[in-house]
């Protein structure tokens, strides 16, 4: 199985965004792979009323889109996130959607961890725009191959990538938007930590280079193997990788050092105080 992960600098600018995704999924999909997963907010970055301003529903241009490449190209399509409008809400999602071959849309999964935290001297306050999910969400490629979905600063949760693991995920895509510093000190250890804990391909598709207000995003985009090895590395520009998958590869690995199968339910309890 051949995948790709493609690496944007998305700005405000919706149409110009979708002209450069669509650009680089082609691409991909000439090189052969037939799953492509899209970065976080693909659409457009920017200030909230950019953000605002760029939101859609479901039902919208972007994932029509998504739909109608997927079908022509005949491709599978992680259309990384973009902001979801919410029926009755102020506040939007930010929403992944994993498209299949035919145009269908498979699944759908609203980020469930808020990036509301101080990096680098500045102040990130996701959950004042954006309303959490509460799902956690497995889909299945079209040869039947567990998909999980995450976005961005669900990577520091390694408890969702095991419920997806436990659940059987084979592939988990992460679109992100990782800031320049986080990108640079941590990105690569929690890509391939959580490949090698939950014995997983990632496809970690990232944003690259500054964006309107004040953002800069880290690049780097990646996709690992279950042992951990790094299969393909992004350049600091907009581009896509590919790599190919031994899914087989990755059933006798798990057969061999069966660490999901070791797992002790039985043992592991939670604790009852918080961590501030």
């Amino acid at each position: 199985m051949k995948v790709a992960a493609v690496q944007l600098n998305s700005t405000a600018d919706v149409a110009a965004n979708l002209a450069t995704a669509d650009r680089l999924t082609r691409a991909g999909a000439a090189d052969g792979a037939t799953l492509i997963v899209l970065p976080e907010k693909w659409t457009a970055i920017g200030s909230d009323e950019d953000l605002r301003a760029a939101a859609e529903t479901l039902e919208g241009p972007s994932i029509e889109w998504a739909r109608t490449t997927a079908r022509e190209l005949g491709v599978e399509l992680v259309v990384g996130s973009i902001l979801e409008r919410l029926a009755g809400s102020e506040k939007l999602a930010n929403t992944s959607v994993h498209v299949d071959s035919g145009g269908e849309v498979r699944a759908v999964y609203r980020k469930v961890h808020m990036f509301d935290v101080e990096v680098g001297g500045r102040i990130y306050r996701e959950s004042e725009l954006e309303q959490a999910g509460e799902e956690i969400v497995l889909s299945e490629t079209d040869d039947g191959v567990g998909l999980g979905l995450s976005i961005c600063y669900d990577l520091r949760f390694p408890e969702l990538y095991r419920i997806l693991a436990v659940r059987g995920a084979r592939l988990i895509a992460v679109p992100a938007a990782f800031t320049l510093q986080t990108t640079r000190d941590h990105w690569e250890t929690l890509v391939r930590a959580r490949a090698i804990e939950n014995q997983a391909f990632l496809i970690a598709a990232n944003q690259i280079g500054p964006h309107p207000a004040g953002q800069h995003s880290g690049g780097r985009s990646m996709i690992v193997d279950p042992w951990g090895l790094v299969l393909a590395q992004a350049p600091d520009r907009e581009c896509h990788i590919v790599a190919d998958l031994d899914l087989d590869g990755q059933r006798e690995m798990r057969e061999r050092l069966p660490a999901l199968a070791n797992r002790r339910g039985d043992v592991y309890r939670w604790p009852q105080q918080d961590v501030r």
